[in-house]
């Protein structure tokens, strides 16, 4: 469907009635019960005019092009810029979001800036990006806007990323996924209390889309956790979710141990120590793991691709800046041809730490 301005409030199908008359929101496990004239707790899906609408189709707290492995994805398309953009609100209620004033906003200030679909794709070629990624707050809430831009991306050979806590009904999700090429998903920590005090959701329904994913489409995931200290990184934790993953998924899904720091309503929990970060990636490769890396570091091992059956270093990273590369064409190990997983190319990109905003010129 394409418009020339954003509209007001955009159809949407995942939902039915109630007896007692009120709609419920069918896209996430949260189920929203609404009157009309109310929203759901992600703020961007509302009852109007006896029907659940998007009232943020089109409309952005912002446009930037970074690195892709700022997602992270650190196995698609390698050192080349992804056009990066959020709406506002969210379908979890994380105490330690680090993107709170966009993904807590309950205002539509926060969504001052239009772009359609073809507009951003248009705007991503301007500026050489090889994908557009729905990030900084969860896509599950505007899926029908990211699905639009998805379709786009793929008339013009753009890969569209999906950057998301995964928490979301079936339905929903097999058709959400059948316009994503890649995604980062976001595993707050392995232990329902975890989820249900901190981050009002439950992890058994992220891990039936992590499993979604691997057993049921061909979009190339990887897997993000913010270490918390005193909170999810424990040794204990740390090892029953690199098993699981290792046993569920396959020792070849990428895993990256991110460091906290205080934000949002956990200002007095003090930030992730390095040395947390390298334990968590040492006990998840002792579980199996092949590709295990370090984030919001300066950790050069922890941050480079290593093969996993010579050791050699096939993309060496610092930061997000990238250097030696030993790959070749078709992504295999240049010393003993080890086919290492996920979407590479020749050589990879040049973009580098780069985190450019953007405005989206308006035809």
């Amino acid at each position: 469907m394409t418009h020339l301005n954003p509209p007001d409030f955009y159809p949407t199908h995942y939902w039915h009635e109630l007896e007692d008359g009120r709609l419920q929101c069918d896209v996430c496990p949260r189920a929203c019960k609404l009157r009309e004239g109310q929203q759901g707790l992600c703020f961007v899906r509302a009852r109007h005019d006896n029907a659940v609408v998007l009232t943020s189709y089109g409309r952005s707290s912002g446009f930037c092009i970074d690195p892709i492995e700022k997602k992270p994805l650190n196995h698609y398309l390698p050192g080349t810029p992804v056009l990066s953009f959020g709406t506002a609100g969210c379908n979890l209620a994380c105490k330690f979001c680090q993107n709170w004033d966009m993904s807590k906003s309950r205002e539509m200030d926060t969504l001052a800036d239009q772009a359609m679909p073809e507009e951003l794709v248009r705007t991503a070629i301007a500026h050489d990006c090889r994908s557009i990624a729905f990030t900084y707050n969860d896509p599950v809430i505007f899926m029908e806007y990211a699905m639009d831009v998805a379709d786009q991306c793929h008339k013009h050979d753009l890969a569209a990323i999906a950057v998301t806590a995964g928490y979301m009904c079936p339905p929903p999700r097999e058709e959400f996924y059948r316009h994503i090429d890649a995604a980062n998903i976001d595993l707050k920590a392995f232990t329902e209390e975890f989820y249900r005090k901190t981050c009002g959701a439950g992890l058994s329904e992220v891990l039936d889309t992590l499993l979604y994913l691997k057993h049921e489409t061909s979009v190339w995931f990887e897997i993000t956790t913010l270490l918390i200290p005193g909170y999810n990184d424990s040794n204990q934790e740390v090892e029953q979710m690199s098993q699981w993953i290792s046993d569920k998924l396959g020792p070849d899904v990428p895993l990256h141990f991110s460091a906290f720091h205080p934000d949002w309503k956990m200002m007095d929990t003090p930030a992730t120590p390095a040395a947390t970060l390298t334990r968590a990636r040492n006990i998840a490769m002792q579980q199996g793991l092949h590709y295990v890396y370090t984030g919001n570091v300066h950790d050069s091992r922890g941050g480079s691709t290593w093969c996993p059956n010579c050791d050699l270093c096939l993309i060496e990273r610092d930061w997000y800046r990238l250097g030696a590369w030993n790959l070749d064409a078709n992504g295999c190990c240049n010393n003993c041809g080890t086919r290492i997983p996920g979407r590479f190319e020749a050589s990879h990109g040049d973009w580098g730490p780069k985190r450019l905003p953007v405005a989206i010129h308006r035809h």
